[in-house]
């Protein structure tokens, strides 16, 4: 089957899909009262100089301050950073030889790019070096360096790309060459670094007239982000559904990669174009706690604070007669189902995986290799180690925006993200308690308890007899009503005279 990239484009929101053999690979939300503020260039002002941090918080204009790290203005940051899913083969060193205090000061302006969204309650992770992606290039105006792209394998590939990018590159200016450079020639690349150059002159002009904090550079949209990234030579169509992108798109690819533009379709069927190629189904999927596998066993994925945790289960699987056996099956099945969604739901940070006890050395091996081939095909920079003794696998992801669930989905507003809720008769034991504290010797006759419906139920149920005695107890008559209004953990007093 083809690989598709999906655009599906309206005036509140916009979402893309890279689509394997029917498989949704990967998919970014963009809702535009939001906005994504990723690779955006402000000139800022700082705020406040944190010695003790290494750091200081800088206001380009959003309403949480945005934070800069000394080792992203005293040197070159590491590009694994920058282009996690391009960055070339060489590291840049950081010197940390200069401290935040004497870098920058209370009320300065500075030219800085967003590296990272914000996400929770952190505010957007800035970069003072910044970088300008084109579809073959990415400009680096603060770095002098050449880079070529860790997924351009073959070595006389790397050899004249880097020559051809020293040739020309102006004195002290860094490039990385992408992946979908790869086979291009001098004049191809000496365009786009032409028009990366003078959009790098525009900024610097912009700059000069602008005051503190304002907006110099804006990313493309998330159409056009997604046809300069990701619409390579493996795509094979891009269809998008709205008419206005769509002509977008075509002037976009006409100007810069004219020999794709037989690719790009206008999606006009009925059917919506996510319903159509089953990725608005496995959008749901993602945003399930549990995930089934196709043997019986399923993996549990929840999200904390500090890391997201990943459960692995046998569930309805019972195998044959060698229980080993039927574990490792279990978690060589969990492994790809893991990794896509780790990739689909674009989980970053801290990732621990709780895999079935094995005995075997050589099935625990097995099983992180199985990991690590799954998600080589990842975009975003993974980093797995080994099984731990309990079973447990470590692993992180470059986390660069918000995951999926993220944008998707908020806090609930009963639990407080806590995931329990009291039950009906915890809170029946409460209500008795409110009821002996607020009415023990008072000379009223009848109270109106309001509580929510299953908690009712379980009042004049299971727990009618504690009520009489309640109701003798303080010589008063109850009345239950159910209001389904109410918090379930909630209830209401209310005397009668």
């Amino acid at each position: 089957m083809a690989t598709t990239l999906l655009i599906n484009a309206r005036s509140y929101e916009t979402r893309v899909a890279l689509v394997d053999n029917r498989q949704c690979l990967e998919v970014y939300v963009e809702r535009h009262r939001e906005g994504s503020l990723a690779g955006n260039i402000y000139l800022g002002r700082v705020a406040r100089v944190l010695p003790g941090m290494q750091a200081a918080f800088v206001d380009i204009g959003l309403p949480k301050a945005a934070f800069l790290y000394v080792g992203d203005v005293a040197d070159e940051p590491e590009l694994n950073e920058l282009l996690p899913q391009e960055a070339p083969e060489e590291a840049i060193g950081r010197s940390g030889a200069q401290r935040i205090e004497e870098l920058l000061r209370e009320g300065q302006e500075i030219m800085v790019q967003v590296a990272k969204e914000p996400l929770g309650n952190k505010g957007a992770r800035l970069t003072t070096h910044i970088t300008l992606p084109g579809r073959n290039l990415v400009f680096m105006p603060t770095i002098d360096h050449v880079g070529i792209s860790r997924r351009i394998e073959d070595e006389e590939e790397r050899t004249r790309l880097r020559n051809l990018l020293e040739e020309m590159r102006p004195p002290g200016k860094g490039f990385i060459a992408r992946t979908v450079s790869e086979g291009f020639g001098r004049d191809k690349l000496a365009a786009e670094m032409e028009f990366l150059c003078s959009l790098w002159d525009s900024v610097n002009q912009r700059r000069q007239r602008a005051g503190a904090p304002e907006i110099l550079h804006q990313d493309l949209s998330v159409s056009l982000r997604a046809v300069r990234d990701l619409f390579t030579r493996d795509v094979d169509r891009l269809v998008i559904d709205c008419p206005g992108e769509y002509q977008e798109v075509v002037d976009f690819v006409s100007e810069s990669m004219p020999r794709l533009l037989d690719s790009v379709e206008l999606y006009t069927d009925r059917e919506p174009i996510f319903d159509a190629y089953g990725v608005e189904a496995e959008l749901n999927r993602a945003l399930e706690r549990k995930i089934w596998l196709k043997s019986g066993g399923y993996v549990v994925i929840e999200k904390t604070e500090a890391l997201t945790s990943i459960d692995v289960n046998t569930g309805r699987y019972v195998g044959g007669y060698n229980l080993e056996e039927t574990i490792l099956k279990t978690n060589l099945e969990a492994v790809k189902e893991i990794a896509y969604q780790i990739r689909l739901r674009d989980v970053g940070g801290l990732i621990v995986i709780d895999f079935i006890d094995m005995e075997r050395e050589g099935n625990r091996q097995r099983v992180v290799e199985a990991l690590k081939e799954a998600l080589a095909v990842d975009r975003s920079k993974t980093n797995v180690l080994g099984m731990s003794a309990l079973g447990l696998v470590e692993m992180t992801r470059k986390r660069i925006r918000e995951s999926l669930a993220e944008t998707l989905k908020e806090p609930c507003y009963y639990c407080r993200g806590r995931g329990l809720i009291k039950n009906p008769t915890t809170v029946c034991y409460e209500l008795f308690r409110a009821l002996e504290r607020e009415y023990r010797g008072s000379h009223l006759s009848a109270v109106e308890v309001r509580v929510h419906p299953r908690v009712a139920e379980v009042l004049l149920q299971e727990e009618r007899y504690p009520l009489e005695e309640i109701e003798e107890l303080l010589q008063l008559t109850i009345y239950v009503t159910a209001d389904q209004d109410l918090h379930a953990e909630h209830f209401e007093l209310h005397p009668r005279v």
